[in-house]
């Protein structure tokens, strides 16, 4: 089968070769089933998420043991089932999460991990939600608690999580703004119906969210989503209410914020960490909650899963580049299909 392999920790937007850290293979062990209840999915999409990028490059906070194949949220179709398995058949369309894996043409999956993705959903587009979308949608729905007229100011807003976000957000009823960077991202962010959005290459995000907020009688934010970190959260916090909720995401700034512990004090402030692939061990049950409401939302069209970018297994460097560059708007797919077919959705 197709895998991409990590042989050693790098920089996976180099060209592949024999000495970068990542290499194809087309002869890579199709896997066998392990247990009565495994399942092995032919993979028809797989998500690049920016914790890859950072765990190829040895910066995240699990480190797999040399070589793995890495990869985590993807869709497919049920190939093979254990003589244990009940829940799924063979040709069944699902889609999951796994440590490890996914950058393969071939998985193997306990069938208590799997989604079983409904008919009226686009098997590709399956395969960008459980990370991006689960995400977003435990932290503002589970741990925020997100309502109806609050104000949710979104940082990163163009890239996986914060499309999501944005989304997630209007499905929830908040009044939305977004902070992107650049014309081409703050169109999309606009066609997307959201309330306000910022363009930091114009100006300041102070400045633009204090003046929406006054043009329409708001006292401030209410739930802060950050998967940026840096400046750009020492900024936000200058416009969070009292009693405001702070998602902490993630670091694609690179830099860690210091949150103040007396400034929290003061103001009530509620600092959540989300690491949503702890749920997995710790509370499964609200993954699964989560992701029955999400294929809810994307069978309604409440949501939807903008792809900006596809590519085949083997241009996996391309990838990882449009995810260190910042070029994507939404998501960046790994696919086993016609790539023809897939631009022509994009």
């Amino acid at each position: 089968m197709e895998a991409l392999i990590c042989n050693q920790i790098g920089d996976p937007t180099l060209p592949i070769s024999d000495t970068s850290p990542i290499s194809f293979s087309r002869s890579h062990p199709i896997p066998s089933l392990n247990s009565p209840t495994a399942i092995r999915i032919r993979i028809k999409a797989t998500s690049l998420n920016y914790a890859n990028y950072l765990q190829i490059l040895g910066k995240y906070q699990e480190k797999p043991s040399l070589p793995f194949i890495p990869g985590s949220d993807y869709s497919g179709v049920v190939e093979s089932v254990g003589t244990g398995v009940s829940k799924f058949k063979i040709g069944d369309r699902v889609c999951s999460v796994a440590s490890l894996g996914s950058f393969a043409e071939f998985i193997i999956a306990d069938e208590k991990d799997l989604f079983l993705v409904p008919d009226g959903c686009d098997l590709v587009a399956a395969g960008a939600l459980p990370v991006a979308f689960g995400t977003s949608h435990v932290a503002l729905v589970h741990r925020a608690q997100l309502g109806s007229g609050q104000v949710l100011l979104v940082l990163g807003a163009a890239g996986g999580v914060g499309v999501s976000a944005v989304q997630i957000g209007k499905v929830c009823g908040a009044i939305v703004i977004a902070v992107a960077r650049g014309a081409e991202k703050v169109q999309f962010l606009e066609s997307l119906g959201i309330d306000h959005v910022v363009d930091l290459s114009k100006g300041s995000i102070i400045e633009s969210v204090k003046g929406f907020l006054k043009a329409r009688n708001l006292k401030g934010v209410d739930v802060l989503y950050d998967p940026v970190g840096g400046k750009l959260t020492k900024e936000s916090m200058k416009l969070l209410n009292w009693g405001a909720n702070i998602l902490v995401i993630g670091f694609a700034s690179g830099d860690v914020p210091v949150i103040p512990a007396n400034i929290a004090l003061v103001k009530n402030w509620t600092v959540h960490g989300l690491y949503w692939g702890s749920y997995t061990i710790h509370q499964p049950h609200v993954l699964y909650d989560s992701m029955k409401e999400l294929f809810s939302w994307l069978v309604r069209g409440l949501i939807t899963i903008h792809i900006s970018h596809a590519y085949s297994l083997s241009q996996a460097s391309l990838a990882f580049s449009a995810i260190k560059e910042r070029k994507a708007i939404g998501k960046v797919m790994i696919t086993f299909e016609d790539h023809e077919t897939i631009k022509s959705k994009l």
